[in-house]
């Protein structure tokens, strides 16, 4: 595992739980508002952390510390990132992952053998609209719907999130992906923030006005939706 940040304890990424996140390194995709320009242009500049460093930090406050979140950077590109959950659950601690979802074969893989106990996937955009959105034109989006649909089906506790910003996203879209994903879901929208890190440009967020206003029309197919970050 390449970890190359550590923050030690967090009430907001992992719902309902006090924990710690670890960085992984790296992503596959580009997405020109992602606030962690540093981890998927230039991870090799960035300090790292050993895994037992995090395994120590965990054995040490039993008790204290119910869980991890696991985020990046895209973790599903670590390859030990299996064996890292395994660590985790032996100890005692529950793990979320957050993953943009192009890899749902490892995801089903961690999810099945139990290796997980949350998972929060972005939606990056509609599925027509993935190729601007994440900044790779020719992506393959069927591993995108793959993982959607094995998430819905799953009994794994997991939720749905999208990062709303101009020029993206508009209120179709986002009414769109509220469809796809159906009423039993919980899915979030999240307030964009420029960290002033960003991978690409001209990019801005929508007023808490425009978001509610978003927000009630979407609770019409989504009625577990919400908003983070206003």
């Amino acid at each position: 595992m390449t970890i190359a940040g550590f923050q030690k304890l967090t009430l907001l990424d992992y719902p309902g739980k006090t924990a710690c996140t670890v960085f992984t390194a790296g992503c596959n995709l580009r997405c020109p508002f992602c606030h962690n320009a540093d981890l998927v242009l230039s991870p090799s500049s960035i300090e790292t952390f050993s895994e037992e460093e995090i395994l120590e930090y965990l054995n040490k406050r039993k008790g204290l510390i119910d869980g991890i979140c696991i985020t990046g950077g895209e973790p599903m590109l670590m390859k030990d990132l299996p064996d890292f959950c395994d660590k985790i659950k032996c100890i005692g601690a529950s793990v979320k992952i957050d993953t943009n979802g192009s890899f749902p074969s490892l995801l089903k893989y961690i999810v099945r053998i139990g290796l997980c106990d949350y998972v929060a996937m972005d939606i990056k955009n509609t599925l027509s609209k993935y190729p601007t959105t994440v900044g790779i034109p020719k992506i393959d989006v069927s591993v995108f719907e793959e993982s959607i649909e094995f998430l819905k089906t799953s009994e794994i506790a997991h939720e749905f999130r999208t990062t709303v910003c101009r020029p993206f996203h508009t209120e179709s879209d986002i009414l769109e992906i509220g469809k796809m994903l159906g009423e039993n879901e919980r899915y979030y929208l999240q307030s964009f923030v420029d960290s002033g890190r960003l991978i690409g440009e001209g990019v801005s967020g929508f007023l808490p006005s425009e978001m509610k206003d978003m927000l009630s029309k979407l609770k019409l197919f989504v009625p577990n939706a919400d908003i983070r970050g206003i």
